[in-house]
């Protein structure tokens, strides 16, 4: 099967080797945006598919609030986009409620209790090969999904728990498998014919061959879980067969089986934290904080350009996209540099959000030319003794965003990290290879890395739930991305398109993807961007142009009501009444 290689294997390969992830039919060129967008509802949901949205959807028609379709949504994306997210994973989720604060809860993978500093070193102490890193029990941490759905929906929920669970349960006894699945069942068979018989039984047929399109898809192992968690809560996953089936799935797994037990899981909570809040022109731009550096990343990029005249150059001049290449790169060195786990590391959460801190940060883009080297800053609050940290971060992920009839909003970003995780299925589900997210080289001259393995430690993120208020400090924007590394930019362009270029979320976010990680810029292949290649190239860049089957969702106040807008680079539809 053709693959394309994300974003060229010289581009994202740094500690780890850069994930591919398929091609799909309507990856590369960006579609009309008109497919992917619709409303005004009064209601919406945007998810990575449509079934999903549907699921959402069926909750917000019954009175459910923003956080009850949430759930819904997540739990219905465990059954048909497995490839990308699920119980077996974490996430982030950033909420406004229609009367009372911005909320967040951090519900990431922790590290089991046996994890080590040498986790991905090999037996010679050098960072192990990704893929044989990622792969089996060595990579899979404590998934925090459903804590963070059980908390999310005890501080927002209206509709009863087990209602939410009806949707993907009836999912579950059988859907047809889509052309996107296909696709990624046949490219994820490396990780799920080598991780457990689980996998090789569910996603193949009994001739080894991958499920195809148009198949009739069954899970009955996981409508029993489903079943189980609506009856029991949180605890039904957390203790009991579900906890004693991942364990056994961790711990004799075919490849790199490792000792995680019950108690790593009857442990696990999912953390309320205080969303990183700041302003950008006359908008408030609140997201996720540390260990995910959505909030501080997505601030930093827009704040950065703050200073300049981003509506004025428009979306057609290159001097506007070199720009925001230039604020990716800064805001990307100063995340891994400073960003980690908060209950193990100092994090200068609030010095990275300074607003005189990212002036200063600011006044190093030149208009005219690239910076040479882009280098952390030294915010307020950071240690001293402490290293940059080459990322791991591959493609992966999904984001749905809601917003309700009651005026609630909300986005939250899902994952089991690269396609099909650590190619584990426990009990119907996929049990991630986020672990794989932390430094596989814990320390770089004699200095400890902020994102160090550690047992109980949760890997830092991209992930970057975020929503947008106007002047009046109304939500008038929720949205979030997947993609690795790369979502923090993804997240910016799109908020710049709405708020600098004046276009609706859905055309916002089928704008052309650019991706500036140090020395590396790439450019989505077949966009306008492509175009522009010489003249980033005047500017002392080195650009690429590749494949960028990335995506987004999210959900804009409009008159009237609300706006859905997917990624037309997937198969995602919003879905709205």
């Amino acid at each position: 099967m053709k693959t394309t290689l994300f974003l060229a294997a010289s581009f994202l390969a740094t500690a780890a080797v850069a994930q591919p992830i398929p091609k799909d039919a309507d990856s590369g060129p960006v579609q009309a945006a008109s497919t992917a967008g619709a409303g005004p509802f009064k209601a919406v949901v945007s998810a990575a598919n449509p079934m999903a949205s549907e699921a959402g959807l069926s909750i917000l028609k019954q009175g459910g609030s923003a956080a009850d379709a949430a759930i819904a949504t997540m739990l219905a994306l465990t059954v048909v986009e497995p490839q990308s997210s699920g119980i077996g994973g974490g996430g982030f989720i950033v909420y406004q409620p229609a009367n009372g604060p911005v909320g967040s809860i951090d519900g990431r993978e922790k590290a089991p209790g046996v994890a080590s500093p040498k986790q991905f070193l090999d037996e010679n102490g050098k960072p192990m090969p990704f893929m044989q890193a990622a792969t089996g029990g060595r990579s899979v941490g404590v998934p925090g999904n459903v804590a963070l759905a059980a908390e999310a929906h005890r501080k927002w929920g209206k509709l009863p728990w087990a209602k939410l669970f009806e949707p993907a349960i009836k999912l579950a006894e059988g859907f047809t498998i889509s052309p996107t699945m296909a696709r990624f069942i046949a490219f994820g068979q490396d990780s799920l014919k080598q991780a457990g018989p689980e996998g090789r039984a569910l996603y193949y047929d009994k001739d080894g061959a991958p499920l195809k399109a148009g198949t009739t898809f069954r899970n009955e192992k996981l409508a029993a879980t489903l079943r189980l968690i609506a009856g029991k809560g949180a605890d039904g996953f957390y203790k009991g067969p579900i906890a004693q089936a991942i364990v056994k799935t961790v711990s004799t797994a075919e490849a790199n089986p490792t000792a995680m037990t019950l108690a790593d899981l009857a442990a696990y909570k999912a953390e309320v934290r205080a969303p990183v809040c700041g302003s950008y022109r006359q908008y408030k731009i609140c997201g996720m904080g540390p260990p995910s550096s959505g909030g501080t990343g997505v601030l930093a990029m827009l704040k950065q350009l703050e200073r300049f005249d981003m509506k004025g150059l428009g979306k057609d001049n290159p001097v506007a996209w070199h720009l925001f290449a230039e604020s990716q790169r800064l805001a990307i060195a100063d995340r891994e540099k400073w960003i980690g786990d908060p209950g193990f590391v100092e994090v200068p959460t609030k010095g990275l959000a300074d607003p005189a801190y990212l002036a200063a940060r600011s006044s190093l883009i030149d208009a005219g030319g690239r910076i040479g080297k882009a280098e952390p800053g030294m915010p307020a609050g950071a240690p001293v003794a402490r290293v940059n940290a080459a990322d791991n971060e591959v493609a992966g992920t999904t984001n749905f965003a809601v917003a309700d009839a009651m005026g609630n909003i909300t986005t939250w970003t899902s994952t089991v990290e690269k396609t099909f995780g650590s190619g584990l299925v426990a009990e119907g589900f996929v049990l991630n290879n986020e672990l794989t997210d932390f430094n596989f080289a814990p320390e770089d001259q004699g200095k400890l890395t902020a994102n160090h393995v550690q047992p109980g430690k949760r890997p830092r993120s991209a992930m970057s739930p975020t929503i947008v208020y106007d002047a009046s400090g109304k939500a008038i924007l929720a949205i979030g991305a997947a993609g690795g590394v790369t979502i923090i930019a993804q997240v910016s362009k799109a908020i710049i398109g709405v708020l600098d270029w004046g276009l609706p979320v859905e055309e916002a976010i089928a704008l052309p993807q650019l991706i500036a990680i140090g020395d590396r810029f790439a450019v989505e292949k077949g966009t306008m961007l492509e175009t522009m290649i010489p003249a980033f190239t005047a500017m002392g860049h080195k650009p690429v142009a590749t494949a960028l089957p990335l995506k987004l969702n999210g959900v804009q106040r409009v008159a009237g009501g609300w706006r859905g807008g997917a990624d037309a680079r997937g198969e995602g539809r919003p879905a709205g009444y």
